[in-house]
């Protein structure tokens, strides 16, 4: 299983990737956790202890690691370097590991623009295909909305690539966006899980905004998860409504991805 999650910033993909990280995990699955947003809350949401967290050194930011892997220094530009570097190591060597989960924050190429071609990039593109393609073990990617790391042969190895909304239209805005990026790049279905849901005007409105995506389910506006955010604890510690919704969306990406299977 391989699931890409993403949306507007403060929708809560993050709370949810970490859920079903940890449902997968309890199921006896290895899991293969991956921050590659910038703004990387991954840890905290799966409970790794603040202290331990901040020691996490995104992968972006390891000059010897890229040079020795690409062959030039990160924040070079038009030189000579490797377009497919030894990434199979990576997870092992570097990855943070908690209770069956493996935890990888990729970080931001310093170019930053999408396209760049700088060793750091490459090396990041690489190790997101490497993950979702060759690897065997359930890897859920927490993404920034602008999909950077995603190449055309990495998103179609996705199995599922969700789009996380709340109620309003600025969500949707950046929904409509990763979907034409996500429909670009070669992935067929776009899912939706709705976030901090409150009544049935909430769910109606945004069943009535999802056009071409598919409605997967939803996960209520929820003052444990709040409360854990802010004690930098892990929702799946904090809140049984979170892991019954949860439990949830997961049967019900399995299904449909059961249904487009057979």
């Amino acid at each position: 299983m391989k699931i890409a999650i993403t949306g507007k910033g403060g929708v809560g993909k993050t709370t949810i990737a970490a859920l079903l990280s940890k449902l997968y995990q309890s199921e006896g699955k290895k899991v293969i956790a991956v921050d590659a947003d910038p703004d990387a809350n991954l840890a905290s949401a799966l409970g790794i202890p603040r202290k331990e967290a901040e020691k996490i050194r995104p992968i972006a930011d390891m000059a010897e690691l890229i040079e020795e892997r690409t062959g030039a220094r990160p924040g070079s530009m038009g030189g000579m370097f490797k377009l497919n570097p030894k990434v199979d190591d990576i997870p092992d060597e570097i990855g943070y590991r908690l209770d069956g989960i493996t935890l990888l924050t990729m970080g931001k190429s310093k170019a930053a623009a999408s396209g760049c071609y700088c060793p750091e990039s490459v090396l990041l593109r690489r190790l997101l295909k490497h993950l979702i393609v060759e690897r065997d073990e359930v890897v859920i990617v927490d993404m920034e909305a602008g999909i950077e790391h995603l190449t055309r042969g990495t998103a179609e190895g996705v199995d599922a690539f969700i789009v996380v909304v709340e109620p309003g239209q600025r969500s949707f805005q950046t929904a409509e966006t990763v979907r034409g990026l996500a429909k670009g790049l070669g992935v067929k279905s776009v899912f939706v899980i709705a976030n901090k849901i409150r009544t049935e005007d909430d769910l109606r409105f945004i069943k009535g905004n999802i056009k071409d995506m598919e409605f997967l389910g939803y996960m209520s506006f929820n003052h444990e998860i709040m409360e854990a955010d802010l004690k930098g604890s892990s929702p799946y510690s904090s809140s049984p409504l979170a892991i019954e919704e949860a439990m949830k969306l997961k049967k019900a990406l399995e299904e449909r991805l059961s249904e487009g299977t057979s």
